[in-house]
């Protein structure tokens, strides 16, 4: 029997002729692909989720595609140096959450408020190594550039929220709706709103501290530090009684490693004093501000380094109107500021930003460091001083025999306040707010 198409249409009962069989084929193959094919692109965003779709097949690495990285932008990140850091280790973080490489910032080479004639950007890769940040980060958050992306165009904006009610819960909730389609699907996510310092703070000290040891000055600015930090040394070494450097052989550069020497973050500027006092008001509390005299009685009251030794001062020469910080010291401690160090015009070839730096690398080198547990760059000094004592596995932190030991001057630890307060990070705080406003809390 010959089963044509009218011949089988006519089986079931039907009289129709061989072009309306077509139409019917037609029309119940357009249902299947429909009902079967197009609800993985259908919902809430389509053209997004198709766009998705293809994304996944590109990064799967399937067929001949090229894998498509995602990634997001921040605003240039502003402030002093130590702010800037947060900033750009949040705006990390940040990508982390959101699975998506950071594009290379651009951070800030003044405080703008203080040079405005160099307020302008400054490339992250002029500060720091962006190469090296990517090979010790690697696994955890990544670097990218502009250069690398293929098509500009390709944006979705996630705006900031702010004011009181933009709670940590709701600023969370964001980051994780722009981490899922459809704005998953965009190449570049693009933040705008507020300098990240100011966002709100979802991760633990140790992401923060992960993020810092990738960190790496660029040669330029870590020879500078090294300028610096001889010429310490060299000064240490002259006045040092002892001869013991000079019995133990070895190179000039080596003999000047094992010359010791105290930094001491000063902070007794007239913009920190306005500041400090504000926030003493504010906070109720009296540990806040230190005066010359309260500095010098607790940094002499510090046991476990030999005298006579250098007391390098980390201060802000353009901002100090007490011209007496050299004065009033014990025996034994010999203060030196850039100008009697000599070391002047290292740092007046530089922005804001780069002398900051310096004086950074100066402190976090230092046998012993005391700064201010108030103070934003005393506090990462002092983290990464503390990374550095867990990492060569210091069984007493809190000793005085402790290496790379630290201190909080504006704490006192006895009824007669002359005694500094022994300082160290709290690696296990859940968030960085300690460090990044300040805290009478040291750990020790």
């Amino acid at each position: 029997m010959d089963l044509s198409p009218y011949n089988h249409l006519r089986f079931f009962g039907l009289h129709v002729n061989y072009a309306a069989f077509r139409c019917l084929a037609l029309l119940v193959a357009a249902f299947v692909f429909t009902t079967v094919m197009l609800p993985s692109f259908s919902g809430f965003g389509g053209i997004a989720q198709q766009k998705s779709a293809i994304v996944h097949d590109l990064s799967s690495g399937s067929g001949s595609g090229v894998k498509k990285r995602r990634f997001i932008e921040v605003p240039q990140i502003v402030w002093g140096l130590n702010n800037q850091k947060i900033a750009f280790a949040r705006a990390c973080l940040t990508a982390r959450l959101m699975n998506r490489t950071l594009l290379m910032p651009s951070l800030s080479a003044s405080l703008f408020y203080k040079e405005i004639d160099l307020l302008k950007p400054i490339s992250f890769d002029k500060v720091f190594k962006f190469e090296k940040f990517n090979s010790l980060c690697d696994g955890f958050v990544q670097l990218g550039r502009y250069s690398e992306l293929l098509n500009r165009s390709d944006i979705v904006v996630l705006d900031k929220g702010s004011g009181r009610k933009w709670t940590i819960e709701r600023d969370l909730d964001q980051l994780r709706q722009f981490s899922k389609d459809p704005y998953d699907a965009y190449e570049t996510t693009k933040v705008v709103g507020k300098n990240p310092f100011l966002w709100q703070d979802h991760w633990p000290v140790r992401d923060y501290a992960r993020v810092f040891e990738c960190l790496v000055l660029v040669d330029e600015i870590s020879n500078e530090a090294n300028k610096v930090v001889s010429r310490i040394r060299e000064i240490g070494k002259e006045f040092s009684s002892k001869v013991k450097y000079l019995q133990n052989g070895g190179s000039t550069e080596s003999l000047l490693e094992q010359v010791p020497y105290v930094a001491v973050h000063m902070r007794i500027e007239k913009d920190w004093m306005i500041h400090c006092k504000k926030q003493e008001q504010r906070l109720h509390i009296s540990e806040i501000c230190s005066s010359k005299q309260e500095i010098l009685e607790r940094v002499d009251n510090i046991v476990g380094f030999e005298r006579p030794i250098v007391v390098y001062l980390a201060v802000a020469d353009s901002l100090l109107e007490d011209n007496s910080i050299l004065e009033g010291w014990k025996e034994g401690l010999l203060p030196f500021e850039k100008k009697k160090l000599g070391v002047q015009e290292i740092y007046k070839k530089h922005s804001y930003l780069i002398q900051s730096a310096i004086d950074y690398e100066v402190c976090l080198r230092a046998n012993v460091f005391v700064g201010n547990s108030f103070s934003t760059f005393s506090s990462l000094v002092v983290l990464e001083r503390t990374q550095k004592m867990i990492r060569i596995g210091s069984a007493s932190p809190c000793s005085t025999s402790a290496s790379w030991p630290s201190y909080a001057y504006n704490i006192q630890t006895d009824s007669k306040g002359t005694d500094p307060q022994q300082w160290m990070t709290n690696m296990s705080d859940s968030s960085l707010l300690a460090i990044s406003y300040g805290s009478n809390h040291t750990s020790c």
